[in-house]
């Protein structure tokens, strides 16, 4: 929390004289915690709706109908009411804290991981210059949720769930973080909102993609690595329901168990946004442009930008979905050597060369 903060910027000015500057910095905080907390919820409700829909869709049927109207919007908000009110059973044999501790622990890493993420470039929850490097710190400490509850459920499901977990994020964290070097040579910074506007140049097109063609093969292998990072399917190991139950989840019940599918479609949301923010332009499109030329800085352009990321955002969970509903799910052994022996070589090459690309182009120009 610093100056820079947007919500401290709004309530600094606001707080009475006997409020001392720690009252408005405690008070930001509790704020932007309460925002954070509202947009993962407000997150995971949408995209377990669209979840339903795009898997309807693909397989020819309707899906949500009824519960509130217009294509049961509501019915996401009808479940979480019953997972709220289910009986939240604990196995016998079970690691009671740790069984209890697990799904706080994956929660948390993503409130953390989401609040450097940020919402406009005028709206920001903190100034972080490696807002990226604590973007994928945060997110890879959900492994530890994983892995922790699959241990603590004293079921063999459960443990298998979570070691293939353990492998799976070994495999893929990688390939992640080596695909990013490409666009972050072409940025310069690991700041998002800078990134941003680095290509905000074209009238608003000119997205990293389009400067440096090792950063568009790049892309891709991030997109891959993001799908076994979130555990989405053709990556679904952990869960694998036709070979290990529900895997890491077998044994959870009621709140905690949404829990998991909470963090879940948020982690689809941030990393959407951070493939957006240093691939795909970030804020910028010719929206944005346009609402920059008409509006300045202004209310009008933060709300453009916003509404562009969140497009971004809901593109890549929209993709994410569909792909899984149309590939099927990948051995294990499948899943280690696609990592391994082809993302891990295939990423190296795209650093080496996006690095070569920038450095002869800044010779010749």
């Amino acid at each position: 929390m610093n100056d820079g903060n947007a919500i401290y910027r709004f309530l600094q000015p606001l707080a009475p004289d006997f409020v001392g500057d720690w009252g408005v910095v405690v008070t930001a905080a509790m704020v932007g915690v309460g925002i954070v907390v509202a947009i993962v919820s407000v997150i995971a409700m949408v995209s377990v709706w669209l979840e339903r829909k795009v898997s309807a869709h693909i397989q020819c049927r309707y899906g949500p109908m009824y519960v509130g109207g217009w294509h049961g919007w509501a019915q996401t908000i009808a479940d979480g009411v019953k997972l709220l009110t289910k009986e939240d059973l604990i196995p016998v044999g079970a690691d009671r804290m740790l069984f209890m501790l697990s799904p706080s622990i994956l929660l948390g890493a993503l409130f953390a991981a989401m609040a450097a993420l940020p919402l406009a470039p005028a709206f920001y929850f903190g100034w972080f210059d490696l807002g990226v490097f604590m973007i994928l710190a945060f997110s890879s400490l959900t492994t530890i949720g994983v892995v922790m509850a699959g241990w603590a459920s004293n079921s063999k499901w459960s443990l298998y769930g979570a070691m293939r977990e353990a492998a799976q994020v070994v495999a893929y964290e990688i390939p992640l973080g080596v695909s990013l070097l490409a666009p972050l040579l072409v940025a310069g910074t690991f700041n998002l909102v800078e990134a941003s506007h680095d290509q905000a140049d074209f009238f608003g097109m000119g997205w990293f993609v389009f400067k440096n063609p090792f950063v568009a093969a790049a892309s891709v292998v991030f997109f891959i690595a993001v799908l076994a990072e979130t555990k989405r399917a053709p990556f679904d190991l952990p869960e694998a329901e036709s070979e290990l139950v529900a895997g890491f989840l077998t044994e959870y019940s009621g709140i905690r168990w949404s829990f998991f599918f909470m963090e879940e479609y948020a982690a689809m949301f941030l990393m959407s946004a951070v493939t957006a923010f240093f691939f795909f332009g970030g804020f910028e499109s010719p929206f944005t442009y346009l609402a920059h030329e008409a509006f300045g800085d202004g209310i009008g352009y933060q709300l453009v930008c916003f509404a562009t990321l969140a497009v971004k955002g809901f593109a890549g969970i929209f993709l994410m979905m569909w792909l899984r509903w149309t590939l099927p799910r990948l051995r294990i052994d499948q899943v280690m050597t696609m990592g391994y022996k082809y993302l891990t070589p295939i990423a190296l090459l795209c650093v080496l060369g996006a690095g070569l690309w920038e450095g002869l182009k800044y010779a010749l120009f």
